[in-house]
């Protein structure tokens, strides 16, 4: 039995790996270890490590890293106290691989620790691109680290095996998120009501706007722009999801929450939906606006409309459904306004995901299941100019 640790660190990143967990616990050949660290464990954010347990998941070990401050200061100490949380996490539990996704510090954090520990690490939805963000450097420093890796795309596969890997521990696996699409019962519209205790409207729109990382000093003023647009529109419900714990997010609580309280009627705002519910929003919505990974990699599959603004997911493989926009109040409005166009609905119809239709947890784990564990650690730097070494 190879004893797998998933690390998870917020509500997002658990959403996609949920059905890779539960095929690592189902399995004859493999043990389920789970950490959970960051926004998982704050209250300010939902304490939805909770979330995990009454999936049925036991969390091993809860590692503490985030602090009361979204400054790069305070981001800069959580990174370093989840290293230190990490090394003795790791030590107790001797996992025989790590299991990450994505790209944020939480992540670079436990991956650091595994590294000097001698501890493999398997990497899911490596060789993405997110210009604007410093996720961007965190995902390809992850890549570096990691020895497996299972990609969402074949032009994200190119781009893992540009970066060095052995085209061999690459694998081409989809989007994990269209697994959770493909599993979840969703709830109607009066069950969805009921639990939001929140009711759509002639229009009803989901937002989710999370700081880019790399323009300091700008998520308040795009905010502003995205909620004076959002003020504008007539006969809309706006169902929010708080922002994560980065760089400047608290001024963005700050704001949604003055808004939904100057538009109760219209407005309302969660910390955390949770993925059956959120799902569940993306059914009944009309679209997603913001800038939120989720409205490019998962919304396209309930072909629906994402007004995706400003450059935090620059660089992205999008469908068709994916409007692009600047982050000014007249551009987030003309965006809107073309959700409901004929013309967008006819390409919604027709719009193809780019990120595959399911599957990719199961592939995951059968990949864990065969693969040579004992190999892993000493990698090799695949050259694409180079002749094969000896």
């Amino acid at each position: 039995m190879r004893k797998i640790c998933v690390v998870t660190g917020t509500r997002a990143d658990y959403g996609l790996l949920r059905w890779v967990m539960e095929g690592i616990q189902k399995s004859p050949h493999l043990e389920l270890q789970v950490a959970a660290t960051g926004m998982h464990l704050s209250p300010e954010f939902g304490l939805t490590y909770r979330a995990i347990e009454e999936d049925g998941f036991r969390v091993d070990r809860k590692v503490e890293m985030l602090l009361s401050s979204d400054s790069a200061v305070g981001i800069g100490k959580s990174m370093g106290l989840g290293m230190c949380g990490f090394a003795d996490a790791l030590a107790d539990l001797a996992p025989d691989m790590l299991l990450v996704l994505g790209d944020r510090y939480e992540i670079f954090a436990a991956v650091a620790a595994a590294l000097v520990a001698r501890i493999p690490v398997a990497h899911l939805h490596g060789g993405e691109l997110t210009e604007g963000a410093f996720d961007e450097a965190i995902r390809h420093a992850i890549t570096k680290m990691s020895h497996l890796h299972f990609v969402a795309a074949e032009e994200y596969r190119q781009r893992v095996i540009q970066l060095g890997e052995a085209p061999e521990r690459v694998f081409r696996v989809g989007g994990l998120g269209i697994d959770n699409i493909l599993r979840l019962p969703l709830l109607d519209r009066e069950a969805l009501e009921a639990s939001l205790e929140f009711r759509f409207g002639p229009r009803s729109l989901l937002v989710t706007f999370h700081p880019a990382t790399l323009e300091v000093g700008q998520a308040g003023a795009q905010m502003g722009e995205l909620l004076a647009a959002l003020e504008s529109l007539s006969e809309t419900r706006i169902l929010f999801t708080m922002p994560n714990a980065d760089n400047e997010g608290r001024v963005l609580f700050d704001m949604v929450r003055d808004f939904v309280s100057r538009h109760p009627d219209t407005a309302k705002a969660y910390t955390s939906l949770g993925q059956l519910r959120y799902l569940s929003c993306l059914q009944h919505v009309d679209g997603v606006v913001g800038n939120s990974s989720s409205g490019i990699i998962e919304v396209p599959s309930f072909r629906k409309g994402t007004v995706n603004i400003g450059d935090r997911q620059r660089g992205r493989l999008r469908a068709d459904s994916i409007i692009d926009c600047a982050p000014e109040k007249t551009a987030i409005v003309r965006a809107i306004e073309r959700l409901y166009t004929d013309e967008f609905r006819s390409i919604l119809a027709k719009a193809v995901n780019p990120y595959g239709e399911g599957g990719a947890s199961d592939r995951i784990v059968r990949e864990l299941e065969q693969c040579d564990h004992d190999e892993l650690l000493k990698k090799r730097f695949h050259d694409l100019q180079a002749a094969p070494r000896p």
